[in-house]
């Protein structure tokens, strides 16, 4: 690449990427959160695991259900009024969840917060597509999805002390937090309007030059374009990806879902709960990094990701073994290190597959099968283990059995890649 190009798409990363990593914050704050209302909630509404761990899980039916559409319909409508709308409805579902009482107005705010943010995320795998070749595009998805451990470092604490204003204004603490962290997503859906072009075409910070440049460099790579989206639903490369996905991301919100409720039982206040619970999430954001640079420096993805899921098999064994709590901790360290390591080279390969019609649809349902279905089986399956056996082991030994059948698979991938290359 000429040094002019990297320029340009330097400039691209600058103005993009530490905006798009705000909403990203957000997003996965209001997504996750639950998981620190739940250190009182829970006591104080009476849900019992198994009532928790269903409403955490039951965003994730509506969110796969909403996926394929809700990505097609951002990119139909364009990505700043797109996601402008889905900002503010997501902030005000999340804010109004402090209003619950029972478990079905639980289900039913946990439901449509997964509805509002289907498209977000995969909407925005496909416009870094817009901008980024895919020479550069592994270590710019890893940066901006530094966003989900930035999240947890900032929002452990944070969600620690909104609980500690317990009968202020004679609101819990957990109501609170729903408030909290809830309406800044509705405050940023107005500046997305003012600040996210559509695509290079519309963006003020480009000359001419540079826009020709960005948009030549991107078509000499530019895959087949299918006239429909079915081939990018219904590609063997997709169904492999997203069910590697399903393994990871029950683990990833089995883990995120439940690790405040698994520290809060070693002892721990909620304070120094979501302080500890900080630490893993700061150390992986440099893993991040490092293994996205590693992945674009190599060309390559899937030994990556099987790689970094060894890693977190190896930390859910030694956590779930601990009888010492400081083992147990350190254990969960090298789970979260190992999870979040796979994302840059991961979602990679998921914008990779196809372009025009398909490539929205293809990233979709690869979505759909890792953040849908992995995101309702994990919470679920802690909260069901864990009201059967009284503890978390036997939860965390199966999130890391599954993380071992997506090590196979993505491998399986990495030769159907080679293959159709021959």
């Amino acid at each position: 690449m000429t040094k002019p190009e990297d320029q340009v798409f330097a400039k691209c990363a600058a103005r993009l990427i530490p905006f798009l990593m705000l909403l990203y914050f957000v997003n996965y704050l209001d997504r996750v959160n639950v998981g620190f209302a739940a250190l009182t909630m829970n006591r104080y509404l009476g849900f019992s695991p198994s009532i928790y761990g269903a409403a955490a899980s039951v965003f994730f039916i509506s969110y796969a259900l909403f996926q394929i559409p809700a990505t097609i319909f951002v990119e139909w409508l364009g990505h700043r009024r797109a996601i402008c709308l889905v900002m503010a409805v997501w902030g005000a579902v999340s804010a109004a969840t402090s209003l619950v009482s029972e478990p079905y107005g639980f289900y039913a705010a946990r439901f449509l917060l997964g509805v509002a943010e289907a498209g977000f995320f995969p909407g925005i795998i496909l416009y870094l597509t817009f901008w980024f070749p895919r020479e550069y595009r592994a270590r710019f998805t890893a940066i901006f999805m530094a966003a989900i451990p930035l999240s947890a470092t900032f929002g452990g604490p944070l969600s620690g002390l909104l609980l500690g204003l317990d009968g202020a204004h004679g609101l819990r603490g957990w109501q609170w937090l729903f408030l909290v962290e809830g309406l800044p997503a509705c405050a940023l859906a107005l500046v997305v309007l003012k600040f996210l072009p559509d695509g290079p075409a519309q963006a003020s910070f480009l000359s001419d030059t540079e826009k020709q440049a960005i948009a030549a460099r991107l078509a000499a790579e530019r895959p087949a374009v299918p006239t429909s989206v079915w081939p990018g639903i219904f590609d063997l490369r997709v169904l492999l990806l997203g069910l590697t996905g399903t393994g990871i991301n029950s683990a990833v919100f089995g883990t995120q879902l439940w690790m405040p409720l698994i520290v809060k039982s070693l002892g721990y206040s909620n304070l120094e709960t979501g302080f500890i619970i900080a630490v893993p999430w700061m150390l992986g954001i440099a893993i991040m990094v490092l293994v996205g640079r590693s992945s674009d420096r190599r060309g390559e993805r899937a030994w990556h990701v099987a790689i970094s899921l060894g890693i977190a098999v190896c930390g859910f064994i030694i956590a779930a073994m601990a009888s010492d709590p400081y083992v147990e901790i350190a254990g969960l360290c090298i789970v979260v290190m190992g999870i979040v390591g796979h994302y840059g080279p991961y979602y990679t390969l998921a914008s990779s597959f196809f372009a025009g019609r398909a490539a929205p649809a293809s990233i979709a349902a690869v979505n759909l099968m890792c953040t849908g279905l992995g995101g309702f089986i994990g919470p679920n399956l802690i909260g069901l283990l864990k009201q059967s056996t009284g503890g978390y082991a036997a939860g965390m030994l199966a999130l890391a059995g599954g993380l071992v059948i997506s090590v196979t698979l993505v491998l399986t991938l990495r030769r159907v890649m080679a293959a159709r290359a021959v």
